[in-house]
């Protein structure tokens, strides 16, 4: 089955489910199309809406003394929101649009009356909670231990698993925020890359010319999360 409104495209996590679920689920949400930057949530405030990314990418972002890493990264495979299974109704985090493009939007009170509706819905939301732990631990052994090159080749990486869009509209200082680091560490990785011939990288448009180059690059925590990610939807 594929998941569709308005022939937007697939999201994974809704493409699993029931035709009746999904039917469900498609005529209580919305397809909205998501910009750059467009802030989604904010941390310890109501969670008002659900999103299932299609063609756009999430990125939730931990803040601290005025400096962000961003924790999760959320596309066509999941969720934004789906803490609001397990009665948490505020936001944990602040949501950002890393990459944009179409999502699905339900609102919070018609997201919990269709997980607490159905088993099937429940497990689905529930091993994307578990598949998002893991990605979370994964990342932040990332951060501490892999350099911002590393670093960059895997969020590259996970972007592309998770989007078709290309190219990819991205500034140095927006990566920095994303990977925590100062924006002359991610000019000088990304020069790398660039000089490697992995990526290409002009006025903010930046494409991936070589997944497998990157691969080559990229530490461990990619294929972990990768495995972890595979078995999970198996």
């Amino acid at each position: 089955m594929t998941v569709t409104k308005n022939n937007c495209g697939v999201n994974h996590l809704l493409n699993g489910l029931s035709k009746s679920q999904y039917q469900w689920f498609i005529d209580h949400s919305e397809s909205v199309e998501l910009s750059f930057g467009q802030a989604l949530s904010r941390a310890h405030r109501p969670l008002k809406s659900v999103y299932f990314p299609i063609t756009c990418c999430i990125s939730s972002l931990s803040k601290a003394n005025h400096q962000c890493v961003e924790v999760s990264l959320m596309g066509n495979e999941g969720m934004l929101g789906a803490e609001l299974a397990l009665g948490v109704v505020y936001a944990t985090s602040n949501s950002i649009v890393s990459i944009a493009g179409h999502a699905l939007r339900i609102d919070s009170e018609s997201f919990l009356r269709w997980v607490n509706n159905s088993s099937d819905v429940s497990a689905s939301v529930n091993r994307y909670l578990y598949q998002l732990m893991l990605q979370l631990a994964q990342t932040s052994f990332c951060n501490r231990f892999h350099d911002v090159q590393q670093r960059l080749a895997r969020w590259l990486l996970m972007v592309s698993d998770r989007t078709s869009n290309e190219p990819l509209y991205l500034t140095h200082q927006f990566l920095a925020t994303i990977l925590g680091v100062r924006r002359s560490a991610v000019t000088i990785a990304a020069r790398v890359l660039h000089q490697k011939e992995l990526i290409s990288y002009t006025r903010g448009q930046l494409c991936v010319l070589s997944r497998d180059g990157l691969k080559k690059v990229t530490c461990q925590c990619y294929f972990a999360s990768s495995k972890a990610e595979h078995k999970l939807t198996q």
